[in-house]
């Protein structure tokens, strides 16, 4: 089957097209984002059932690059690309976990958390950059002289493309804000050889430089306004439903940042809609954290408005933007999923994230933002007991270790570490010790 694919804008105004092979990232007629279209009647030649078929029987297996969560759906994410130019390190696959305990603890029947950030680089921005770095790998084998690929950064964005840049032998360059970023997110790029800038500025700061270093250099932009990211971010959503064996959740909760993963999940459950895969779409949460909630503000007058702030420093770095991207794809899709924007303070992503990890998890802090606008929700009666919920972690846990160190030695000022668990540091005395544990035993039966 020979599927096409093609830049276009998203300004129904204009729709103007172009090459996903062209250096672009905005309209050259009117400086709206654009977005990869596909030819849908050539893929509907195939039926829905043999889509679904095909997705399964590709799915975690050996043969390249199907394998890959991504690759799996090659012929809906990115078709032109040659096998050989394609840089994987089979991203996706990653775990959808019933979140059971957790779940009853909340009150709510079906509670499920797509492990996001067990994935390479460990966060969800693996699934984008190995379509935009095999596209700019297949650029380069067909003669288009790219000097490196770059990026602004919160931390994973950087991690993602250094690693699958360093793969295909790509210079990379990361510009990320200085201090604003955790340990183990600034040695990721650092270890996998890409030129890491640290700038004194915010996430907003490095992305102005980023896209002018960029225009005026021949180096291509990897940050997620260039939409061959959306298109690997988009099979979250194929890769859930079909985690379900095809079913459709009721509600997903995401935080957004830049919000390229809102616009990328209501991207993935329209083109499996439009090619009759599914049958109906679920609803979807936006939550911010309250230091940087431009679009939430945005949500409060029924997006008629939009107006960028300065994001605040968060705990939630990841998500620490002030003027994000991809605001018009994101407002765009929550209007066509019934979505909504929740916000939660400091205190309520520490104690929702480390609520969780008590059940076993082991939460970004972005993901404890979405954890708290689920409580959020459920404490306004919206969840309905028979719903399926699904809760996107975006990141894992280990790359915010201060984070969690600080909240168990109830370090973080302003917030009530109120599930803060410290080790207890007690002698060479076998009486002591058992003394410890039968109060702690003792405590939990009284519990």
């Amino acid at each position: 089957m020979d599927c096409n694919c093609w830049f276009q804008c998203i300004n129904p105004e204009c729709e103007a097209t172009y090459s996903i092979f062209d250096s672009i990232y905005q309209c050259r007629e009117c400086e709206s984002l654009l977005d990869v279209t596909h030819d849908l009647e050539t893929l509907r030649m195939r039926s829905a059932s043999e889509w679904r078929h095909l997705f399964d029987d590709r799915y975690q297996r050996n043969i390249w690059p199907y394998g890959s969560g991504v690759w799996g759906k090659k012929e809906w994410v990115c078709p032109l690309i040659d096998d050989e130019n394609i840089i994987s390190f089979y991203e996706g696959g990653t775990n959808l976990f019933w979140a059971n305990r957790l779940g009853r603890e909340l009150g709510i029947g079906e509670l499920w958390i797509k492990q996001c950030g067990n994935s390479h680089t460990g966060s969800f921005k693996d699934l984008g950059m190995t379509v935009l770095v095999s596209a700019a790998q297949q650029m380069m084998a067909d003669g288009k002289k790219l000097r490196a690929v770059a990026c602004a950064s919160t931390g994973d964005t950087s991690a993602a493309l250094a690693a699958y840049a360093a793969a295909a032998d790509i210079p990379s360059i990361v510009f990320l804000p200085r201090e604003k970023v955790s340990v183990a997110q600034l040695i990721q790029p650092i270890t996998n050889g890409a030129m890491v800038l640290a700038i004194d500025t915010d996430f907003d700061g490095c992305m102005r430089i980023v896209k002018q270093v960029c225009e005026e250099q021949g180096i291509y932009l990897a940050n997620s306004m260039n939409s061959l990211r959306i298109e690997g971010q988009k099979t979250i959503s194929i890769e859930l439903v079909q985690q379900f064996d095809w079913e459709v959740p009721d509600l997903i909760i995401i935080p957004g940042g830049n919000l390229g993963n809102v616009s990328a999940l209501g991207k993935g459950f329209m083109q499996m809609r439009d090619l009759g895969l599914i049958d109906k779409l679920p609803r979807i949460v936006c939550a911010q954290t309250e230091k940087a909630n431009p679009l939430y503000r945005s949500f409060m007058t029924g997006f008629r408005e939009f107006q960028p702030i300065e994001a605040e420093p968060t705990l939630a770095t990841a998500i620490q933007i002030g003027n994000p991207v991809s605001i018009e794809r994101a407002i765009r899709t929550l209007k066509a999923f019934e979505g909504s924007v929740e916000q939660a303070s400091e205190e309520e992503l520490s104690n929702a994230a480390a609520r969780a990890d008590k059940t076993g998890m082991y939460n970004c802090p972005q993901t404890g933002v979405a954890l708290a606008a689920l409580e959020k929700i459920i404490a306004r009666g919206e969840i309905n007991p028979q719903d399926r919920v699904v809760v996107i972690s975006t990141a894992h846990g280990l790359k915010f270790t201060e984070f969690k160190v600080n909240y168990h030695q109830k370090a973080i000022p302003g917030v009530d570490s109120r599930f803060a668990n410290t080790p207890i540091e007690l002698p060479e005395d076998i009486n002591m010790v058992q003394d410890a544990i039968e109060k702690k035993l003792g405590a939990l039966s009284v519990g």
